[in-house]
């Protein structure tokens, strides 16, 4: 493991307060060359965060306070770690003119980013499908079922690949298959499969990056990574290039399922 492009900060307010230079220690201490912070975009500003505490995204009125400190931190371990700054900015259908809007604005100050789906949109409501086991159980009996909440979850990435976000839009696509997080406890009874090989095909066709995310692996009723190992393989097989990211939001997890990773590949 020579990177890690997927990184969550202090910064964040769901996550933990591990400072940067904690997250940094353990991604040297791991032997990482590089990494990439990809703390979690603010939300468009209308935007109704459907989490009970409101805290998916970064408060906006921190974000060059975010960049300033990475920019010291580029300094400072120069000679020991590559540091990027990025940001994991949400696709919310509805918001796209919000987000490119944004992307703009401060799209000058980003080395890297991810381009993610979290919410999905079912008649003028919206839905974050990761936040709980209960949660995503009320989703599938509001939408009807949980066949829909895959399909509606597809058909929002589908339209998170296709949309012009202009210049700085992300050109890695995080964590294809989030949907899988409950899944052993709320299993679709048909497969989505070709949904996520037409998928990849798309990001084939725009050459895009993967986020090739670990932290499915050690989620109990997921128990495996964003995307699994055919998936990732189809990637491959397409020239999509899969970059390692361990979506830690506490500097104890850089690194996670990493191993897994390698050795489903080797296995």
């Amino acid at each position: 493991m020579k990177a890690d492009g997927h990184v969550h900060t202090p910064f964040c307010p769901h996550g933990s307060t591990d400072k940067f230079d904690e997250y940094i220690t353990r991604g040297i201490e791991l032997g990482l060359k590089e990494i990439t912070f990809t703390e979690h975009a603010p939300l468009p500003r209308d935007f109704q965060d459907p989490t009970p505490e409101k805290d998916s995204g970064m408060d906006a009125a921190l974000l060059l306070d975010y960049f300033q400190e990475l920019r010291v931190l580029k300094k400072r371990y120069k000679d020991k770690i590559l540091i990027k700054t990025g940001l994991e900015v949400d696709f919310i259908e509805g918001y796209e003119k919000e987000t490119k809007e944004f992307l703009d604005e401060i799209g000058e100050f980003l080395d890297d980013s991810i381009l993610s789906v979290h919410f999905i949109k079912h008649q003028n409501s919206w839905h974050c499908i990761d936040f709980s086991e209960n949660g995503f159980g009320e989703i599938a009996n509001e939408l009807g079922s949980v066949e829909s909440v895959y399909a509606k979850y597809y058909d929002t990435l589908e339209k998170s690949i296709e949309t012009d976000l202009g210049i700085y839009k992300p050109k890695r696509i995080g964590h294809i298959t989030l949907v899988h997080k409950f899944q052993h406890r709320y299993a679709p009874a048909s497969s989505f499969d070709e949904r996520v090989y037409k998928i990849l095909d798309m990001i084939r066709d725009q050459k895009y990056e993967l986020d090739y995310n670990g932290a499915g692996l050690v989620k109990p009723l997921c128990g495996e990574p964003y995307p699994p190992e055919r998936f990732a393989k189809r990637a491959l097989d397409l020239g999509i290039p899969l970059i390692y990211g361990s979506d830690a939001h506490q500097a104890k997890d850089l690194g996670q399922g990493h191993q897994a990773l390698i050795a489903g590949f080797n296995g």
